[in-house]
């Protein structure tokens, strides 16, 4: 695998000052092409001020092959501008190491799980839905690149009151009458209306094809129902208390800045 050029220039800049060198992007291209505090950083400990430290690095610095100009600036920072010939190098690992360059770049892979769309299956996806997956999946892209283990979910928030009215509209549909004032409208209604049984199925068949379509690839499919049958046993092993009619867990006691509802009044979980 061919090296990352900038990280072998700062290894050279390093071994030059004797101490670790981080390069950064000036924000203007006037300054150079890369800039570094080293030279602040080593005033301290060498007693001297920090512009005379850059200038006598920046000497050194200069003979560095591929380093065109150093330049000091402000209170003592260097300005460090790269030759073509560097540039062309530079241009060559990263064609020679092709789609991978850069990657694997963290130094601790972690195990993430990104949440992304997680639209109410009340109806199709929508344009909105779809620009939240399309961020969710590049963030995923960008984790997974570099380097870590990345799971994408999409949570169904299919239980619950939306729910209950997108089938009341449904079976309205069916039985020829309106959906209810607040209900669901629209063509796709009348196509869910004509088959028999639960539209949620097809709903959720709907979304996750036209999400593959889109290019958006789930690792998994969480739905509330399912979480919610579980709670009684999640519940039983929670130090819980009642009040107010609610049902709280004592979150306080384990770091937490208050008590939480787990299920409101109404008897819905929080």
């Amino acid at each position: 695998m061919p090296l990352d050029p900038v990280l072998t220039l700062e290894r050279a800049l390093g071994d030059l000052a004797g101490a670790p060198v981080t390069l950064e992007r000036p924000s203007d291209p006037r300054h150079g092409d890369y800039a570094t505090n080293v030279a602040l950083r080593l005033a301290g400990s060498a007693r001297r001020p920090p512009r005379e430290v850059a200038a006598e690095l920046a000497e050194r610095v200069a003979s560095i092959e591929g380093v065109a100009a150093v330049d000091v600036a402000g209170p003592g920072f260097l300005n460090i501008t790269v030759d073509e010939a560097w540039l062309g190098g530079a241009l060559a690992s990263v064609l020679e190491e092709g789609r991978c360059f850069g990657s694997n770049s963290t130094e601790t892979p972690e195990r993430i799980q990104v949440e992304l769309v997680s639209a109410n299956p009340t109806g199709p996806i929508t344009v909105a839905s779809a620009r939240n997956g399309a961020y969710g999946d590049a963030v995923a892209r960008l984790l997974e690149f570099a380097g870590n283990d990345v799971e994408r979910e999409y949570y169904y928030n299919d239980a619950g009151a939306q729910m209950d009215l997108f089938r009341s509209s449904v079976d309205a549909v069916r039985r020829g009458e309106d959906p209810p004032e607040d209900g669901y409208r629209g063509e796709y209604v009348a196509v869910l209306a004509r088959e028999e049984g639960d539209p949620i199925a097809r709903m959720l068949a709907q979304i996750e094809g036209a999400l593959e379509r889109f290019r958006i690839h789930f690792d998994s499919f969480e739905r509330q129902s399912v979480v919610e049958a579980e709670i009684p046993e999640a519940l039983a092993a929670l130090e819980t208390y009642e009040q107010d009619g609610a049902l709280w867990a004592r979150t306080s006691v384990h770091g937490d800045d208050k008590d939480r509802v787990v299920v409101r009044s109404d008897g819905t979980p929080t």
